[in-house]
Formats: structure tokens, sequence, C-alpha cells
């Protein structure tokens, strides 16, 4: 089984973390794109344009399914990345946890880029499953671009700054962003209050990987004996892992894996 991954950069590698402690045997694709990151800034049909040439990179080397481990990717790419490969390729895309976060009550604060904060695509998420719920949208500005190059003092600052915003009353915070997810604890650290009860924060990365599996007809084997392959796109080149993956857990988890021939 081969299941594929997509984004401008390492926040792609919550996801692939998740599918490999989920199916260790797994061939991974990452499919990266540093010639064109980041993606945020860029205009949707520049955005779009970027994805879907990632998309072929990846494809090219026919895996069972597709992850779009990137959450503005999903916003503007999805519907062209779903009409270019499926059926024959079922892409999965990355949507905020703000169901499941809402489900517990709130107070809740919504972690993400300044680009998707007060969009009307987070607008529109919060109506259909946080409705009643006390939401906060955080901008967290410069925080991924921080954790893509692992610049410890800017995602000290970036992390500081957007706990400031977030009200002290806020139980469940959702990382609206995959790079996020990669400095979940450093997050935890900064909004958790005295007295509080424990901060719960909600990534997509499981989920994304379980929707990818159930995609394509596999079952979660967290305990096989056999390790999969990686192959590493840059732009569509074959290359390795950035060194800054290597400063997070879930970069190092791959370490291990054996490059694809």
């Amino acid at each position: 089984m081969k299941i594929a991954l997509m984004d401008s950069g390492i926040g792609l590698l919550a996801a692939t973390a998740a599918v490999r402690r989920l199916r260790p045997d797994a061939d991974l694709i990452l499919s990266l794109d540093p010639d064109g990151m980041p993606w945020g800034p860029r205009t949707p049909e520049d955005l779009t344009g970027r994805a879907l040439d990632v998309a072929e990179a990846a494809a090219a080397h026919r895996p069972d399914a597709l992850i779009v481990g990137c959450n503005t990717a999903t916003v503007h790419a999805l519907p062209a990345l779903r009409a270019r490969h499926e059926p024959g390729l079922p892409v999965v895309g990355t949507v905020p946890a703000i169901k499941p976060a809402a489900a517990g009550g709130g107070p809740l604060a919504i972690w993400a880029t300044p680009a998707t904060t007060g969009s009307a695509y987070q607008r529109g998420l919060i109506r259909d499953y946080a409705d009643g719920v006390p939401v906060t949208e955080v901008p967290c500005h410069g925080l991924a671009e921080a954790v893509e190059h692992a610049d410890e003092a800017a995602i000290d600052a970036a992390v500081a700054a957007a706990a400031a915003l977030t009200p002290p009353e806020v139980t469940t915070v959702v990382l609206g962003c995959t790079h996020y997810e990669l400095v979940g604890e450093r997050i935890r650290a900064a909004v958790q209050r005295p007295g509080r009860p424990p901060l719960v924060l909600h990534g997509s990365a499981g989920a994304v990987a379980a929707q990818a599996l159930r995609r394509v007809g596999a079952a979660p084997a967290p305990d096989a004996t056999s390790d999969g392959t990686l192959t590493v796109l840059l732009s569509g080149r074959e290359g390795a892992l950035p060194a800054a993956a290597l400063a997070y857990a879930e970069g190092r988890l791959l370490r291990t894996a054996t490059p694809a021939r």
C-alpha cells in the first residue's frame, strides 16, 4: 500500500507520522514544493496551480491515496485536485477539527494563519459546527513560517503572541494549520492557565490518516513488523527530507524508513 502526502513544506509531517503509526508497513510518498513555498500568500488560482503540479508528481508514483496535508491548499485546491485525480486516486483533504472541539462545549479558540482567520471558509465551519459555543479566532502571525524553518526563537515569540490573544477561560484550542501540530505541546504550555482544567488540543492529523485508510479499504495495523519505504519529492525532484524536519518528533520518526528504489 502506498500513501502520498502533499504540502508546500513540512506541515505534512503530522499526518505522515499518523499514517506511519497506523500502518508502519505503508510506503510513503511526500511531495513538497520548496520552489513555490509558502502557499499561504499566493492567490487561490496560483496556489491551485502549484498544488496540482505537486499532486501530479506524487501521482506518478501510483499511490493508493493522496492526503492534502495543508489547510490552505484544502480550502482552495481540493475541488480541482479531486476533479483531476478521482475516482482513480482518492484525495483526502485537511479540515480544522472544529466539529469535535465544539462537541466539548467550549469555550474554544481556533489558532490559524492570518489569511484563514476570519475567512468565509472558517466562519462557515464555525457556523455549521460550533453554533452556540463561545469561539475566539486567533491569528498566529509568523508561526507557520517559524515552524517550517525550526526557528526556536521565532516559534516562542509567535506562540507567546497568539497565547496573549487567547482568552483565559478557553479550555480547547483547535490547531487550524498543520504546521502547528508539530509544536502542540509548546502551544499547550503557553495557553494553559494555573488552576484551570487541562487544555485540550484538537489537530487533524489522526482523523486524516484514518480517513485515508478507509478510502483505500485498509485497516490499521500498528503492529506490522515490516517497514514501508519513503520517497521525498521536492517540487517534483526526488530528494531528502528538509533538515528542519528532524527538529520534530514527527520528522525523526521517518529517519529509519528505507528510501524507495
